[in-house]
């Protein structure tokens, strides 16, 4: 699994160590989109749109993103700009898993100034972890995403 990986200011020191977690404890091929240097003018659309650009345009299986700001909602905002985007603040595992199970989620905002490394560690593992269910009506409901 592939995934992008960008922040603004807000999300930068974090972004750091999930790539981190992700590259060293998971094993995964992660890509950081930006920012690369903690820039305290820089503007969050311009990862997100980087971060998506890249999901969708990837020949991997199944690749996502995470995306780390202070609130988490103007990443998502961004990202689901984008035909083919559902991404997903998500607050807690439940979330995560909701996100996923329900939504087939490929993008994962977080809001780094609410949570602890550690549960930013188990969003992240719960989101990865977690199979779309490919119900009918979920599969229905995200094409219909596409298509309005």
């Amino acid at each position: 699994m592939k995934i992008f990986i960008g922040s603004d200011h807000g999300g930068f020191d974090l972004k750091q160590l999930v790539i981190h977690y992700l590259t060293v404890k998971k094993g995964l091929d992660v890509v950081d989109v930006g920012d690369k240097k903690l820039d305290p003018d820089d503007d969050f659309p311009q990862f997100a749109f980087q971060a998506t650009h890249k999901l969708l345009s990837c020949e991997d299986s199944d690749p996502r993103a995470i995306l780390l700001c202070r609130g988490g909602q103007g990443m998502a905002m961004a990202a689901n700009r984008r035909k083919g985007i559902r991404a997903a603040v998500c607050w807690d595992e439940h979330s995560a898993e909701k996100a996923r199970i329900d939504n087939d989620s490929n993008v994962l905002c977080i809001p780094a100034d609410a949570l602890s490394v550690e549960e930013v560690k188990n969003i992240i593992h719960t989101w990865l972890d977690t199979p779309f269910t490919q119900t009918t009506r979920f599969v229905r409901r995200n094409r219909e995403l596409d298509t309005l």
